[in-house]
Order: C-alpha cells, then structure tokens, then sequence
C-alpha cells in the first residue's frame, strides 16, 4: 500500500505541475500572439511546422489540428530540412519553429535558412531570450519553471505547454474563420465522429417499416403491428397521419400482466402522449441524444407534423455513430 499511495503522490505531483503551467501560460497570450495568428489569417500561404526530438511530435499534432480546423498545415523535419525538405516551404508560408530551448546547434543552423526563404518565423519557445526567440517575426511563449521530471530534464511539462499554445492558436484561427460543425464534418467524414457531423435522420428512417396504429385499434392488433415490424412500439396516429401518443412493447407486457382483454381495450387508453420525436432532417446524433437522456430505445420521425417514420438505437449502433 505504501508504493501505490507513492505512485498516486507523484501522478498528483505531475498532473499540478502541468495545470499549474498550463494556467500560467494566460499570462503570455499578448500582442505577439495576437499578431501572429492575424497573420496567419491573412496569409494566402500554408503553415509549416517544424521541430524535432519531442517538438517534432507535438508539431505533427499541431499541424493535424490546424489541418482539421480548416487551416491549411504541413509539418517538417528539422533534421530533414537541411537535406532537402527546404523545398516545400513557398513564399506566402508561414514556418512555425518550435524548441525548449530555443538553442541547440540543429535550431541554430536551420534558421539562417529557414530566413532565406522569406517567409515569416515564429517562434514557440520555452525561452523567450533565446536564438531563436531572437530571429523570429512573432514569438509564441511557453515559458515553464520546471519540468514534471523529477531531474528537470525530460520534456514533460514543456511539451504540455507547446501543445496547448498550439491548441489555442488554432482554435483563434477557427473562430476567425467561422469553422462551423459542417466544415468540420468535411474534414472527418470517417469513424462516428464524422457520422455524428454529417449523417441525418432521413438517411436512416427510411430503411425501417412503419408501425403505425389508430386510436381504436384492438391491443391485440397493435401487437401484431409492434412484433411484425420490430421496433419494439407502434405511433398512435389520426386517419391524417398527425401523431397523438405512443405504444411501446412494455406497455403490452404491463397490459398483459394485469390480465387485461386484448379485445377490449384500444391503443387510445393505454397509449403515453408526447412521446419523443425528432424531424426528418435532423442530424442522427440528435436522435442518439434523446434516447440516451431519456433512456428509450426508438424515437418517431416527423416530417410537416405527420409521422413518417422511425429511428431505433439499433440503427444508430448499425450505423457506427455510438
């Protein structure tokens, strides 16, 4: 027991000393960054990112976010930048440069030629007086007192704060550019995600059967309505369609265990008012939503108030978006 209250001790130690940088990096979002994300904005180029050692696994991330939030990235090797990977930087992009230190002997000799291609430079830097910070046309500023490591020395807590500044810039870019849910859906349309942004209600329904029952239809009709279509309730609805309440299969069975005639009551009286709907060209995740916070399996689809179908969990679990 006493490793894992150790254990639990320093995972405690490491998650504050990250929130505690995390927090403080409010303190450095000033013009600077303000400058550099209007520049982006305006910019008719790409953004290329470029590190390396673990800043070059936070620019790939960076670069996926921005990529995905509808500003066009791509990421750079340091290393490889040097023999070769130069070429894809062109005049109207903007080179973002990101390093702890802001001074080792790769930054130091990439710079001089990462100015050459006249594109902007910005620096995320964990050291604000550094080379690096130096030569560059807008400073992003990660600065941190320590590491999480217990040495100092393993890029924890720096590599947090790179990744959050380039979230942050990012999320500027989105809101200057009004990225709505739809332009995301565009980037994701794969994995539920991307169905939760783009499948609708109407490309589902259509693939069930219609339960539908009247008001004085017999219990015993509306169970062979509710079994022969299997979703699990029938729509009580007028001769024009319009929706009046809802049948579901345990209502039946509450029916069934109080020995009550199947002939003798109709769909009306046992029927539950305002069941939950969603509308022909609602998105499909709405449909998910109100089955979870209700804790139903199916809602009734309405298109121009009348009922015109049904989606079941089952549709949406076949679907991939749960």
């Amino acid at each position: 027991m006493k490793i894992a209250k150790n254990i639990n001790n320093i995972a405690k130690k490491v998650l504050q000393n990250e929130a505690d940088a995390l927090k403080n990096l409010i303190n450095f979002i000033d013009q600077d960054f303000e400058a550099c994300v209007q520049e982006i904005y305006n910019s008719q180029g790409r953004v290329v990112i470029t590190g390396i050692g673990k800043s070059a696994i936070i620019a790939n991330k960076i670069v996926a976010t921005l990529n995905s939030t509808g500003t066009p990235s791509l990421f750079m090797h340091a290393a490889d930048a040097i023999h070769g990977d130069l070429g894809m930087i062109q005049k109207d992009d903007i080179v973002i440069c990101i390093s702890k230190s802001g001074n080792t002997p790769e930054i130091k000799v990439l710079v001089p030629l990462l100015k050459r291609t006249g594109s902007k430079l910005v620096a995320l830097v964990s050291n604000v007086d550094s080379y690096l910070a130096q030569q560059s046309d807008f400073v992003l500023n990660a600065t941190i007192a320590e590491e999480a490591c217990p040495n100092n020395l393993a890029p924890t807590t720096s590599t947090t704060a790179h990744m959050a500044l380039g979230d942050a810039l990012a999320v500027c870019l989105l809101e200057l550019r009004d990225f709505s849910s739809e332009d995301f859906a565009k980037f994701h349309p794969g994995g539920s995600l991307g169905k939760q942004l783009y499948l609708k209600v109407d490309d589902i329904y259509p693939n069930n059967e219609l339960p539908i029952v009247y008001e004085n239809t017999s219990l015993r009709e509306v169970i062979i309505v509710i079994s022969s279509k299997r979703l699990g309730a029938a729509a009580v609805v007028d001769r024009e369609h319009r929706l009046l309440g809802i049948v579901t299969d345990g209502d039946l069975r509450r029916c069934m265990q109080k020995n009550m005639d199947l002939e003798a009551f109709r769909a009306g009286e046992i029927m539950s008012k305002g069941p939950k709907t969603v509308n022909k060209g609602d998105f499909a995740v709405k449909a998910l939503n109100i089955m979870q916070q209700n804790s139903i399996s199916q809602v009734i689809v309405l298109h121009n108030d009348k009922v015109v179908g049904f989606v079941h969990i089952h549709d949406l679990l076949k679907e991939g978006i749960i």
